[in-house]
């Protein structure tokens, strides 16, 4: 059966290496405006796809990420989902960068969850029959178990390429307990004081003259991989390296680079420092 794929604005860079890539795939891009443009003169959102209809009971892949810019970005999703429900279209969506990701489970009083809410909404009102996410911060988490959400791990990939480096003796770590949730390596202790505050401790691993790999799920300020770094200095390894999927923000990243050894970094998110490319990954999992 031939997968059609209806990519988001933010995923074109991914989708111009995707074509030709296979037969079995089919990219329908969302039409432009009048002017030709993706945006009203309001900054409104404006979306079309024309043979909408003819999708009916095809498989159809919507293809997402949800940076660099989250807010807009769900719009366009959203209005690309509401045309599919109302053409009776139930497709898939494939999340390179699951957005509000963090935002997983209530911390403080007045909270939401806001990435169940998200997956609630694509399952239950626009009948979203499978959803993929790359490395999703909620990994691990309980009320996941409740939706047709695959998990795919990128630290494979992120491995495999740091030990052809600088050998297999590379000692992995997650940055906090959260991590070690996702991805099961060890982790510094971490505390989460609030939905903006935590605090490290140092780990009971000897860290002296060893390579040390961190493998975290994205980079926003660098703020956790900066105080990873500064503890695993302390501790006097011999070399720090970082392993990152998601690199959200490009001030974090600058961060994180300048202090690192090595940063290796997907490309779920369009970055001029991403060097692990995902496409085969992505073709892998909807094939």
């Amino acid at each position: 059966m031939k997968t059609f794929i209806i990519p988001t604005s933010q995923v074109g860079y991914l989708v111009k290496r995707i074509k030709g890539k296979t037969k079995d795939l089919e990219v329908i891009s969302p039409d432009l405006s009048r002017d030709k443009k993706r945006y009203f003169p309001d900054g409104e959102v404006y979306m079309r796809i024309l043979n909408a209809d003819k999708l009916r009971d095809k498989r159809v892949i919507v293809l997402y990420s949800g940076a660099p810019r989250p807010n807009e970005g769900l719009m366009e999703l959203e209005l690309i989902l509401q045309i599919l429900r109302d053409n009776n279209v139930k497709p898939e969506v494939f999340f390179t960068y699951f957005p509000y990701g963090m935002q997983d489970k209530v911390f403080d009083k007045g909270e939401t969850n806001v990435a169940e809410n998200l997956t609630e909404k694509l399952v239950n009102y626009y009948k979203v029959k499978k959803i993929y996410v790359i490395d999703p911060h909620f990994g691990g988490r309980k009320w996941i178990k409740k939706y047709p959400i695959i998990s795919i791990s990128t630290v494979p990939l992120l491995v495999e390429k740091a030990k052809k480096d600088f050998g297999k003796n590379i000692l992995f770590f997650s940055p906090d307990i959260g991590g070690k949730r996702r991805t099961g390596f060890k982790a510094m202790e971490k505390k989460r004081l609030s939905s903006f505050e935590v605090k490290m401790f140092p780990s009971r691993v000897n860290f002296k003259g060893k390579i040390i790999g961190v493998i975290d799920d994205m980079i926003k300020t660098g703020g956790t991989l900066l105080k990873f770094y500064e503890i695993a200095e302390k501790l006097e390894a011999k070399k720090i390296i970082a392993l990152v999927t998601h690199g959200v923000m490009p001030v974090g990243i600058s961060k994180i680079k300048k202090k690192y050894s090595k940063l290796y970094l997907t490309n779920t998110i369009k970055q001029k420092e991403a060097n692990i490319d995902i496409i085969d990954l992505i073709l892998k999992t909807i094939s």
